[in-house]
């Protein structure tokens, strides 16, 4: 079976939306993909400031922001489909949603961004609510992406996505995976105290000292210390750690370096721990992607740490570095659309896989 959809994504780090056109063919059970057409839209300020701002509003404007934010993200689409004469070539669309507030331990997320709305913008069949099924059976919700590295990029040992928010999968026999750190959005947010969006190569970070003392304290934070299944929120990186960077009275260019420093420990420590219950450490390959992955001070950092425990970092071609997550969400919507399986509970810690999304149909029976 071929199946021809589009995926969205909207990270944390609020650089845009991302749009992916992919072809999937499914062949005895074997999927394999294609990116035919990807694209980026850039958030104007107006759309930054409502997004950062959501968790702030009353209950009324939350809602009508997530109407509004749903519509627009259906304009986004039909912009994208008209830019690359996509007319009735698209089966199914799957929304990611901007996410705002995420607590598993009370069973609730959100994302922004009601299917309805973007269904009866686009007028086509839309999955969305990604992950509420799986926070209602007891999980995390996150991460979401591993059921497609797990069926579209076997080949790899490792994966890691250096996004607004760092997260980690194996792609073991039980497949485990869980979000690590903070990334790019507090890095973004010190970037952005020199005037720029964020920092290009991580040529700032490089001029910078690592500061023991903050490096210390972030790395004691207490979510560090449990055990996965575990996700974050966005707000840990923008109310605990970038509060603590600021705190320490460090340069932004140090603070950056320090960050790094964090990050890559982080993940470091992530990987020994994962490799803990594996019989042997054979070199293995970790593919990485997300924005993160043109930070070319960071990579230098994370693969000087990952080369002690033999783990070599692989960076792909840009369209899976900038559009791996739209992709999957694509992914995950095909196999909504067919009734099967697209969360792992051995990844969530939900008390059984499920079968994730709310299906809109926006077109005429």
């Amino acid at each position: 079976m071929v199946y021809k959809a589009i995926g969205l994504m909207s990270g944390s780090s609020l650089d845009g939306l991302d749009i992916a056109f992919v072809e999937f063919q499914e062949q005895g059970g074997k999927w394999t993909y294609e990116i035919l057409i990807a694209d980026c839209f850039d958030y104007a300020d107006l759309w930054v400031t409502k997004l950062k701002n959501a968790v702030n509003l009353s209950s009324r404007d939350y809602l009508l922001l997530h109407t509004e934010y749903g519509h627009y993200t259906g304009q986004m689409i039909n912009k994208f489909i008209n830019e690359n004469q996509l007319h009735y070539k698209v089966a199914v669309i799957a929304s990611h949603g901007h996410t705002t507030f995420h607590m598993p331990d009370k069973k609730m997320t959100a994302q922004l961004g009601d299917g309805a709305a973007i269904a009866a913008t686009t007028q086509l069949p839309v999955v969305s609510d990604l992950r509420a099924v799986d926070v209602a059976f007891g999980g995390q919700g996150a991460p979401i992406v591993p059921i497609g590295e797990k069926m579209l990029f076997g080949e790899y040992d490792y994966f890691l996505n250096l996004g607004g928010i760092a997260n980690i999968s194996s792609n073991a026999e039980k497949y485990i995976a869980f979000d690590v750190c903070p990334a790019n959005r507090v890095l973004n947010l010190l970037a952005k105290e020199t005037g720029s969006r964020f920092d290009d190569k991580g040529a700032i970070a490089e001029s910078g000292t690592v500061n023991d003392k903050l490096l210390n304290k972030l790395n004691e934070l207490e979510y560090y210390k449990k055990t996965f299944p575990k996700s974050l929120a966005n707000q840990f990186g923008t109310e605990v750690i970038y509060p603590l960077i600021k705190g320490s009275g460090c340069s932004v260019n140090d603070g950056l370096r320090t960050y790094i420093e964090h990050i890559t420990f982080q993940i470091y420590r992530s990987f020994e721990t994962i490799r803990e219950n594996k019989e042997n450490a054979d070199s293995k390959k970790l593919l990485v992607t997300g924005g993160g992955a043109h930070n070319i001070f960071l990579l230098k950092i994370l693969k000087e740490k990952l080369r002690e425990i033999n783990i070599e970092v692989v960076v792909p071609d840009s369209d899976i570095v900038n559009y791996k997550e739209a992709l999957i969400m694509a992914f995950i919507g095909v196999l909504r659309w067919r009734q099967e399986y697209n969360l792992l509970s051995s990844v969530t810690g939900a008390t059984r896989d499920s079968i994730g999304g709310a299906l809109w149909i926006g077109q005429e029976a």
